[in-house]
């Protein structure tokens, strides 16, 4: 029944729309096929098997139901029931010529299996810092020997076989292949295009172009002058080293650079496309149960942050906001409330500047150099309010020469200390 199913799809395919059900199979499965699926698509049959329908006498209802003549029904039905008499005759005398099935995929034709791996990035979709995920449009080559595999071009009247498409790829070719696993993947992912060609030495090159979110840790201590690894980690599902070797394919390195630079669509929105590197390596984890060595493929892509927009929106405005409340040094020292009023409206202003950073920003447990400039711009805020207490205490008790004096030294106190915090936390973040 499958087959049949199959048949009424083909169907449907352009310049398909004659032949019937033989032709549709036969073209894409093969005349044995094609000859085997005539027994289930038959007319007016609805039993399991179609020589069944020779013991199920329906000429009376052919004639009552079409109103034709006797002798054109009879005939037409004769027709049908030799048909049906070929092909249950055909299946009952050659079965394992019709339905030899493999046993599953072979194994892979070498030990080890050397797999030559190549990536390509075709476009960096997006980056979420606050899930620390990324979402990239990769394109995945390899490439291995198989012996198995090898065909006289001559006598098949091509230079490669292509198997190409979903439906190709998953019950057309049955050779062995690497499955390959992301390990940090999250969910399946999206498998848009696949194309296996097989040349006549043996030689199996394997393309597949994925759409996947992955998983990976980033380090935003620089934030926003950050540059991010973002890891991809390929293994062979099911084959340990001894099986499976993934090897780079230095052919494809820097391929993707070279394509940034005429594609600015790669590089997405605050971010910058520096590198992408592949490398290979081995590990040890329990992935299928016993302790062994299993080969992998690690993808590098190497993302700088465009700090500019960070830098004129947030930073830039912050510095600002900061220099202008230390105009209440330059208050007089009796107006105790004008000072503190300015004083408020500023710490105020900073603590909604993080809640701004913190909904850009995972729940992390270290300092950014952002969080450390918001907390001095907090702290200078707050040293306000004590120095306007200190200046009101002094021209209380009568001393307002010397209120007078820590209003002088607070003008360039203030600036010379922030400015020397911002400068240290610069060099310690960032250098």
């Amino acid at each position: 029944m499958p087959f049949g199913l199959c048949a009424a799809e083909m169907a449907t395919v352009e310049a398909w729309e004659e032949g019937g059900v033989f032709a549709w199979v036969s073209n894409t499965l093969g005349e044995r096929w094609g000859f085997a699926v005539l027994l289930f698509a038959a007319p007016n049959n609805r039993d399991p098997l179609g020589f069944l329908s020779l013991l199920n006498w329906r000429f009376p209802r052919v004639c009552n139901r079409a109103e034709v003549p006797v002798h054109e029904a009879f005939m037409k039905y004769l027709l049908n029931s030799v048909q049906r008499f070929l092909a249950a005759l055909c299946i009952l005398l050659f079965p394992p010529a019709l339905f030899a099935f493999d046993a599953g995929m072979p194994n892979p034709p070498a030990s080890p299996t050397q797999v030559q791996v190549g990536m390509f990035v075709a476009d960096v979709i997006d980056m979420d810092e606050v899930n620390e995920t990324f979402q990239i449009e990769l394109i995945l080559v390899g490439t291995w020997l198989d012996p198995r595999l090898a065909f006289d071009p001559a006598e098949e009247g091509a230079n490669k076989k292509i198997f190409q498409g979903v439906f190709q790829f998953n019950e057309v070719y049955s050779a062995w292949w690497p499955q390959f696993l992301i390990i940090n993947e999250i969910g399946s992912g999206d498998m848009n295009a696949v194309k296996i060609e097989v040349y006549p030495d043996g030689k199996v090159r394997y393309l597949e172009q994925r759409n996947v979110t992955l998983e990976t840790p980033m380090d935003l201590r620089q934030f926003p002058f950050d540059v991010q690894t973002l890891n991809a980690v390929f293994i062979p599902f099911g084959d340990n080293k001894g099986a499976v070797d993934l090897q780079v394919d230095q052919r494809v390195l820097g391929a993707t650079e070279e394509y940034a630079e005429k594609e600015h669509r790669v590089n997405i929105a605050e971010w910058r496309l520096q590198n992408v590197d592949i490398k290979a390596s081995t590990t040890d984890y329990r992935y299928f149960g016993d302790k062994e060595e299993v080969s992998q493929i690690e993808l590098e892509i190497t993302m700088k942050r465009k700090s500019a927009n960070i830098i004129w929106k947030v930073i830039f405005p912050l510095v600002i906001l900061v220099a202008m409340m230390w105009t209440v040094f330059w208050l007089d020292v009796d107006s105790l409330t004008d000072r503190l009023n300015i004083s408020f409206i500023g710490i105020l202003t900073i603590v909604a500047y993080q809640f701004l950073i913190d909904g850009t920003m995972p729940r992390i447990s270290y300092f950014t150099f952002t969080d450390a400039l918001l907390l001095y711009s907090f702290v200078i805020m707050a040293a306000t309010i004590a120095q306007s207490l200190l200046v009101f205490d002094l021209a209380k008790r009568g001393n307002r020469a010397a209120a007078h004096r820590v209003d002088t030294v607070s003008r360039w106190a203030f600036p010379v200390v922030y400015s020397l915090t911002i400068i240290w936390s610069y060099f310690y973040y960032i250098h």
